[in-house]
């Protein structure tokens, strides 16, 4: 079969952090469940109602590109992007076209093409039942940024990693919490399927992709599907598809359109903006109030030493990254108790509070153990005054008391036994109450001594190195 390539581009809404709506003073909150509550007669396109620029959604489209290393316009201006639709109540959108905020940089080795502002629209919410469909305009007006990448993506693992690596920067700036399954963040696919070193012009737009596996998924069918059609000789039809969830597979909604369709023209109602001459939003100032960013933090954790999949999760989980760097900050210069930290935080304490809500603002209060017991913990296991099979148990136990780790230990009786009689005879116990097993490790069957080992630890209470036990099972049974 010839060697076909896909190459996949990604268009990403975002629903600004804002107190209000893009153009009135409705009230911007995702979380209201009463339909029709939070509109004015400028969100509703009332006749005579004149729109204001939201000056926080602008800064927080500034800043976004001040993190990716794009050029930010010193020039824009908001246009009509007419059609339409029943949660249109314009029928037109104000967006951007010729002048965005925002132009070039990158993000996880993908390059930006552009980002601009524009406002969203209503939700549309249908019932079956009945066959009607409801309108809810709370939605309508509220701040939307979109993203769109080049086309410089081949897999759909790529379009994922990108798609999550942008939901993390936007948490991390504070510009959008970015909720898949709330709508806050929406994603469409661009894919397109050509013979390797070759580029179609007959992409396809996947739309309703409320997920990241769910947008893995897409992609991979839609590259199956055109690689398919490829090798059957049939031509690729330039189309905007939908996916059925259920069926696992997209399927036909209308022929593409073109910026041509839209008809844009600048918005009469709306000012031009001259950026360098708005306060706060020069590209020092907005470059000097980032934070770190999430991938100058998973470089720092990784230069620790710390193993990448545990820096992504300190990335990804701010909380926990902001409560791992009170715990390092005890810990200067204390490597190994460093290292062992960020195991037991990413495994142990996981395991722990895997089933709270996992959000800083709601979860600040939940670690039931303070950063320096931590530290505390960490310095027995670094120092191997306890085992880990103790320091799992220790960490339990003082969960919600913030005791003393050294203090239990001592009165538990979890601290290293160093005295090699007690090792000697514990062994020596061991070995002829299980002859069976004995005679399994002499006859090659490696788990057969880290039964001996564990029966050891059971009887020590954990207060032994595990390593030294294999070491001196090993000489008792030569």
């Amino acid at each position: 079969m010839m060697e076909y390539e896909a190459t996949i581009g990604l268009e990403i809404h975002a629903e600004l952090r804002t107190s209000t709506k893009m153009f009135c003073c409705s009230k911007n909150d995702p979380d209201e469940l009463r339909p029709n509550v939070n509109i004015c007669p400028v969100c509703l396109a009332h006749p005579g109602t004149l729109p204001v620029i939201n000056r926080e959604a602008v800064r927080h489209v500034l800043r976004v590109g001040a993190a990716l290393g794009s050029r930010l316009a010193d020039y824009t201006e908001f246009d009509r992007k007419n059609y339409f639709y029943p949660d249109l109540p314009k029928g037109y959108q104000i967006s951007q076209f010729e002048f965005p905020l925002v132009s070039g940089g990158s993000l996880a080795g993908v390059a930006i093409t552009r980002i601009h502002l524009e406002e969203d629209t209503a939700s549309s919410m249908h019932d079956d039942d009945t066959e009607t469909t409801f309108i809810d305009y709370n939605r309508a007006g509220v701040p939307l940024m979109e993203l769109v990448t080049e086309p410089v993506m081949h897999t759909a693992e790529e379009a994922g990693n990108f798609a999550r690596e942008l939901q993390v920067l936007l948490r991390y700036l504070g510009a959008s919490e970015a909720n898949m399954e709330k709508g806050e963040m929406r994603v469409e696919a661009n894919v397109s399927v050509a013979k390797r070193g070759e580029r179609s012009a007959a992409y396809v737009e996947i739309k309703n992709l409320n997920s990241f596996r769910t947008m893995e998924r897409a992609i991979s069918y839609e590259i199956e599907r055109q690689k398919k059609l490829l090798a059957e000789g049939k031509v690729l039809e330039k189309q905007t598809l939908g996916w059925d969830e259920d069926r696992q597979k997209t399927f036909p909604q209308r022929i593409k359109e073109g910026s041509a369709d839209y008809r844009y023209f600048p918005d009469p109602d709306l000012p031009s903006l001259r950026i360098s001459e708005i306060p706060g939003f020069s590209t020092e100032e907005l470059l000097a109030s980032l934070p770190e960013l999430p991938y100058a933090r998973r470089e720092r954790y990784i230069s620790l030493g710390i193993k990448p999949a545990d820096a992504d999760l300190f990335v990804r989980e701010a909380w926990l990254g902001n409560y791992f760097d009170t715990v390092a900050s005890e810990l200067k210069g204390e490597k190994a108790a460093l290292i062992s930290a960020a195991n037991y935080l990413a495994n142990d304490m996981m395991n722990i509070v895997r089933d709270f809500d996992r959000r800083d603002s709601e979860f600040k209060d939940k670690i039931g153990i303070s950063p320096s017991s931590l530290a505390s913990l960490m310095r027995l296991v670094a120092v191997k005054k306890i085992s880990s099979r103790a320091a799992k148990d220790l960490l339990a136990e003082i969960w919600g008391t913030d005791q003393d780790p050294t203090k239990i230990a001592q009165e538990r009786g979890l601290l290293l036994t160093l005295d090699p009689e007690i090792i000697r005879d514990t062994i020596t116990k061991v070995i002829e109450n299980n002859p069976t097993v004995v005679n399994d490790f002499k006859g090659g069957k490696q788990a057969a001594l880290e039964y001996l080992v564990g029966q050891c630890m059971k009887i020590l209470r954990g207060a032994a190195d595990p390593e030294n036990l294999r070491n001196e099972l090993r000489k008792a049974l030569s």
